[in-house]
């Protein structure tokens, strides 16, 4: 329980010894939270605003010091077949003119937004995501990657990574990657059981991906990173810990295991999932915490809500000093100023605040053609919001904020935060927050349940969104 009492320099919280959940309460809570958004941002993306035109986008560009570090995001909407459990913005195609059309326009975009830069752009990092980037092939990444790197000067520690599919990597796309510098790599497994595959349309077998990784290996791309899916249909506890133990095998430096978001009324082909296959919150719950001991007892060390890698990794490194930060890809070593998205539906971030491209293809494409910058929604940054961003954000890369010394530094004091404190008060008397003063700490047991915590601070989460009826989120 949490109590107040009062001392010279104001109202202090204090709080009670809490006492550890049980995985059954750990489940009723996460159940009854409701849907809750990942945190990529605050506020996050159902609260960005429609613009009229690029005239703001235009603006904000323009204020950018000269000798700005940017992380670069390159968005490829296309791939050979649809997954079923994907929630990501993306289409099917198997034509080679959309694609070249496509990569035209890329360019032509990254040409325009280039124009309102100011000159001396660093490029941190770049990371080429989708949908399935590989579908470009080595020429078309090629054709991408030459642009970016006349407007934006590569740093010598410039991470270029890029989302790829195992079935569709082979030896010309891998040199293809080496010769554009790509140092990182994340393959996408999400589940080696064939009923699972079978469930969500992606059948994948283990050699696929193996072979990936020894092409990759053998052009001298070592950084490798394997995606993981749990609460997918079909999923157990003991296929889950099977899929891992074959990943293993494979010596990632970095695993990412996600939550499925089962959210048909936002991406319609999710409907073709028999939802009545999909484990319960309980069951996911489980097959997380058998995942995540089977990697800790591996030798990985657990990364904020979802990523795993081995202490020599920089992703480690970074959390283990408290530098590590989070954007729109998740978790990341960049702490460069600026990010900027490219491509339908890209998300950008300035110190302003945020712009998303359009989202649709068509429309975006329209955008480019016409010499118009492709925004669609922009968000400026309160006060308030910097404030609750920077502790959301300690959160989900710490587990730990010292609200006192948060709302020192945006010259607030810490009541201001009295409210969520008030709205933890359940998940501390089951011992997965902790409370000491104004510091929070979200122990071992709670991980599961941090984006719980993170909503506690949000001072949107619940407010109507304009011409949005349904959850927009997963609960666990």
């Amino acid at each position: 329980m949490i109590r107040e009492a009062g001392s010279a320099a104001g109202m202090e919280k204090i709080a009670t010894a809490p006492v550890a959940a049980p995985a059954t309460t750990l489940a009723a809570l996460a159940s009854a939270a409701g849907p809750v958004p990942r945190y990529t941002s605050y506020p996050t993306a159902p609260h960005f605003r429609a613009v009229p035109d690029d005239e703001d986008w235009r603006g904000w560009l323009g204020t950018l010091p000269e000798g700005a570090r940017f992380a670069l995001y390159v968005h490829v909407p296309y791939c050979r077949q649809m997954c079923w459990y994907c929630g990501c913005h993306t289409q099917v195609t198997k034509t080679g003119a959309t694609l070249q059309h496509f990569t035209e326009l890329l360019t032509r975009e990254i040409d325009l937004v280039a124009q309102y830069l100011p000159p001396g752009a660093q490029l941190g990092s770049l990371h080429f995501g989708g949908g399935t980037p590989g579908i470009l092939g080595a020429e078309g990444l090629k054709r991408i990657a030459d642009p970016l790197y006349r407007r934006f000067a590569p740093q010598r520690d410039a991470e270029i990574a890029i989302e790829l599919d195992p079935r569709h990597v082979d030896a010309a796309l891998v040199a293809g990657l080496a010769a554009i510098g790509v140092n990182r790599v994340s393959l996408g497994v999400q589940s080696l059981d064939p009923q699972v595959q079978a469930a969500i349309n992606r059948p994948q077998p283990f050699a696929l991906v193996a072979q990936a990784a020894g092409l990759l290996r053998d052009a001298g791309i070592d950084a490798l990173n394997l995606d993981l899916l749990y609460g997918l249909p079909h999923q157990t506890v003991l296929n889950v810990v099977e899929t891992v133990e074959r990943c293993l095998a494979l010596t990632p430096d970095r695993l990412a295991l996600f939550g499925y978001a089962h959210v048909p009324w936002m991406k319609a082909h999710q409907a073709r999932i028999d939802a009545a296959a999909l484990p319960d919150t309980l069951a996911r719950l489980e097959q997380e915490a058998a995942a995540a001991s089977q990697l800790v007892a591996a030798g990985f060390r657990r990364i904020g809500l979802d990523h795993f890698a081995r202490p020599s990794d920089p992703l480690a490194i970074r959390a283990a000093a408290g530098t590590l930060h989070r954007n729109f890809q998740g978790y990341t070593t960049e702490v460069g100023d600026v990010l900027l998205g490219f491509g339908p539906s890209a998300i950008s971030t300035l110190p302003q605040g945020y712009a998303q491209n359009i989202p649709s293809v068509a429309s975006w494409r329209q955008a480019v053609q016409a010499g118009r910058l492709p925004v669609a929604r922009m968000r400026g940054l309160s006060a308030d919001d910097r404030l609750r961003g920077a502790v959301i954000e300690q959160l989900m890369c710490n587990l730990r904020v010292d609200l006192a010394a948060a709302a020192a530094a945006g010259g607030r004091t810490p009541e201001v935060f009295t409210a969520a404190l008030d709205r933890l008060d359940l998940l501390h008397r089951h011992g997965l927050v902790a409370i000491d003063g104004w510091v929070v700490t979200v122990p071992e047991p709670g991980r599961p349940l941090l984006r719980q915590v993170c909503a506690a601070f949000d001072a949107y989460l619940g407010q109507p969104v304009v011409g949005v009826t349904l959850p927009r989120h997963a609960a666990a």
